[in-house]
């Protein structure tokens, strides 16, 4: 089954909003096993709709559009839709009175161009909006569905798999497959190196698809699988997973869902440790990373950002004379930084960053870029130097990032004492 997706309103044609619809539509489809054969945005322009629609019919057995559902002049999409299939319009009073009642409900003040939400094209199955006041719609036309809902996000969302899903699912009852896909996150491969280690694996051969999707400051590795049945789909995934992890294991920190930060709050608070932060050019973001966990409070004691020489020296306790002789960024500082971290707080573990984050603040020795990562364990202290290449953000977000994984990794027991 073949599905076009069509997106309606100016604000998405202008680059106002990012038209998240899509995604979250695209996403869907291929959870049910639908293809999706052509994706349109247009404006509030009934030409455009028109040409649009009769586009996407003609490559597509269903039909998604969202947007122009809402009561102001420029929300055309029934009319629109209407006269691209030649039907006239009626008002549904049941719609209709159950509108009133949502604004009498909260209090709202009542204009009778909210009216325009309850009218639909003739012959059109309602599609009920439960999050909003402005129902959907859906038109059969020569073995074609087209079903259309609200464009607020939340809206869209709901109705989609309340709605509109259900009515494709009916209309084409044996053109669902069994969908599997298991994502792996990795970091410290390129997107074409992540290629390259596959490239021996067959996924193919084992009827298994393939993506690659760089989401900085990680790079995302997908499998699919479209199968029958569920038994048979899992089976393929259970020997692609083996074939993945053989090539790329040691750079694989999370899969599915899983986020790296969330991997280590979970592996901290399963051991029982306790962790210290000292930033200076990430300038506190680990800390708010690891804080984003719910529960973080049970492994994370405190963080500094000693982002001063001063600050490092009073809140670190790291002498004058090595800042002085090694410089704010260097593997001396950033070694002194963990440990001192560990110290004041009383924790098991200490990592901090220092390192030059730019545009300005390089040298030839230590251009931007150059961070120093350490973490200690009161036994030893790792350190690992780093050339990152980005712009200030990223190299802030690359050095978060590779602080969380060298804690991930001594968790793991991966992280050896050669720095």
């Amino acid at each position: 089954m073949k599905i076009g997706i069509l997106t309606i309103g100016n604000e998405l044609t202008s680059g106002r909003i990012q038209d998240t619809n899509s995604a979250l539509i695209s996403r869907a489809m291929q959870e049910q096993g639908w293809a999706v054969a052509r994706m349109i945005s247009v404006g509030d322009d009934d030409g455009a709709i028109h040409d649009a629609l009769a586009h996407l019919l003609a490559r597509a057995d269903g039909v998604i559009v969202t947007g122009g559902l809402g009561p102001t002049a420029d929300d055309i999409t029934t009319a629109a839709v209407a006269k691209a299939f030649g039907l006239g319009l009626y008002s549904d009073p049941a719609v209709l009175a159950h509108i009133r009642s949502i604004f009498e409900g909260r209090g709202l003040h009542w204009t009778e161009n909210n009216a325009k939400q309850a009218v639909f094209p003739d012959g059109a199955e309602i599609i009920p909006n439960p999050a909003g006041t402005a129902a959907g719609f859906a038109l059969r036309r020569e073995r074609r569905i087209v079903a259309v809902i609200p464009g607020v996000p939340a809206e869209a969302k709901r109705m989609l798999f309340e709605g509109v899903i259900p009515l494709f699912r009916n209309a084409f009852p044996g053109a669902a497959l069994h969908v599997e896909t298991l994502t792996f996150k990795l970091f410290g491969l390129p997107e074409a190196a992540v290629d390259d280690a596959m490239a021996d694996a067959d996924l193919a051969g084992l009827g298994v698809g393939i993506g690659f999707y760089p989401n900085f400051p990680e790079n995302h590795l997908v499998l699919t699988v479209r199968e029958a049945s569920a038994e048979r789909a899992a089976e393929k995934l259970r020997e692609a997973r083996k074939r993945v992890e053989a090539r790329l294991g040691k750079h694989i920190f999370a899969m599915g869902d899983e986020t790296l930060a969330g991997n280590v709050a979970r592996r901290m608070t399963e051991r029982k440790l306790t962790l210290a932060v000292a930033e200076s050019c990430t300038g506190g973001l680990i800390t708010d990373r690891l804080t984003d966990i719910p529960g973080s409070s049970a492994f994370l004691e405190r963080g500094f950002v000693t982002y001063s020489n001063a600050a490092k020296t009073a809140l670190l306790g790291i002498p004058e004379t090595v800042i002085r002789e090694h410089g704010a960024v260097s593997a001396e500082t950033a070694r002194l930084m963990a440990e001192g971290a560990r110290k004041s707080a009383g924790t098991d573990l200490g990592i901090a960053v220092t390192g030059v984050a730019g545009p300005s603040g390089g040298t030839e020795a230590k251009p931007v870029g150059t961070v120093f990562i350490a973490l200690a364990d009161g036994g030893k202290t790792v350190c690992r130097p780093h050339a990152f290449r980005w712009d200030r953000r990223r190299n802030k977000v690359f050095a978060s990032q590779a602080a969380l994984l060298m804690i991930w990794r001594h968790l793991t027991g991966e992280l050896r004492n050669d720095g």
